[in-house]
């Protein structure tokens, strides 16, 4: 049946989940397993949560879809919510993250088109990025793992070295029209800015007259221990995509922007079908009830502490196969001095779920409200698992 999909993925035979429940998945043959991917950062409150699960089933029952020709009362009450914890004052919603990118890709451009710029179409971008799969985003990205044979020059984009002001100065030009960034670093490397980076783009684009873009589609929405990852760091963008962990499981994407800045966009300018709908717009209101919650980010921070001493012990205790941790709260990297694959291989004999980044990297995005006593599970396992490499 599988060889009906499109080979863009290629999964194991084995496991095969059919339930979620809390912070576990549960495959065909009833077995559990303590899930540290969260789908990738998406199911932000774990599987199945009752307040996401009760909030889409009462959406279910009254309206699915109307399309954007008329008001969806869930959209606005969720777009007024996102700018009142964030800086933002409009939102458009999508449907992905990559979608949420090229909102913000188009919005910079489309600003300084209609200041008067015509020619301020390039974006300044990072190597080691991830910003989606589209045209667009893989452009921006400039893996060429990911833009062979889609591209025919660079999109109107150009990367530069990770860290590197100096580099940025050296790239602006009166073409460009903003600034590309992740805040922290996912597919690349689980790798989070330097306050002096982030603050050097900032006065570069306050000087220059470009836009700043954050994409935190994956470290936003409670990630790090803070509604928005860029909040740690006192700095704000003009513009920013989220997606993820803001449906909690349901696909949804969204541009922020300041006021100034979104208000070029104009009916006609930019649109979508099914963004916005009335069932991803319910559930990412249940979202925020949790993200809001007294207590929740605080949990983030103490449960981050707590997996990153995991992967410090891990890194002592088998010095031959791991180098070193990186990330922020919840959303953390080890080095493997090996094989990743193999590591990964190792934790689903444990009946644990881990993701990989950055080439050879272990990567880890368990559930906000993961318990103290999961993750203490999680540090006995993958101790186990690191012992069967040996």
């Amino acid at each position: 049946m599988r060889e009906s999909l499109l080979p863009t993925f290629a999964p194991p035979e084995k496991p095969l989940f059919v339930r979620g429940e809390g912070r576990h998945l549960y495959d065909d043959e009833g077995n559990a397993w303590l899930d540290l991917l969260s789908g990738i950062a998406v199911n932000s409150f774990g599987h199945c949560h009752p307040h996401l699960v009760e909030a889409l089933d009462n959406q279910n029952r009254a309206l699915w879809h109307v399309s954007n020709l008329f008001r969806i009362p869930e959209a606005e009450r969720l777009a007024e919510r996102l700018t009142q914890i964030s800086f933002a004052e409009r939102v458009f919603f999508a449907n992905s993250g990559a979608e949420a990118a090229e909102a913000c890709i188009k919005t910079m451009r489309r600003y300084q088109y209609e200041k008067g710029h015509e020619n301020r179409m390039r974006v300044l971008a990072f190597k080691s990025s991830f910003h989606g799969r589209t045209i667009a985003t893989i452009a921006a990205s400039g893996n060429p793992a990911h833009t062979k044979g889609f591209l025919p020059d660079d999109g109107g984009f150009t990367q530069l070295r990770w860290g590197d002001l100096d580099a940025v100065r050296d790239a602006m030009s009166p073409e460009v029209a903003g600034i590309a960034v992740e805040v922290v670093r996912g597919e690349g490397g689980v790798t989070a800015a330097s306050p002096e980076f982030l603050a050097g783009l900032r006065e570069i684009c306050d000087e220059t007259g470009a836009l700043l873009m954050f994409d935190e589609v994956q470290c936003g929405i409670g990630r790090t221990g803070y509604n928005f990852a860029h909040q740690e760091y006192g700095i704000e963008p003009d513009v920013m995509a989220l997606a993820k962990g803001l449906g909690g499981g349901f696909p949804i994407g969204a541009c922020l922007t300041s006021g100034e800045v979104g208000d070029v966009m104009q009916p006609g300018s930019h649109g979508t079908t099914f963004g916005g709908n009335p069932l991803a717009m319910a559930v990412g209101n249940a979202v925020l009830d949790l993200l809001l919650e007294d207590g929740l980010l605080a949990n983030v921070k103490a449960r981050g502490e707590q997996l990153r001493a995991t992967l410090l012990s891990l890194a002592e205790s088998f010095p031959d196969l791991f180098g070193e941790a990186s990330g922020k709260g919840l959303m953390q990297g080890l080095v493997c001095k090996q094989d990743n694959a193999a590591f990964m291989a190792a934790c689903r004999q444990e009946h644990l779920v881990i993701g990989r980044a950055g080439g050879d990297m272990a990567r880890f995005l368990p559930p906000l409200n993961i318990t103290e006593q999961e993750l203490e599970q999680a540090h006995q396992a993958l101790h186990r698992a690191a012992a069967r490499l040996v």
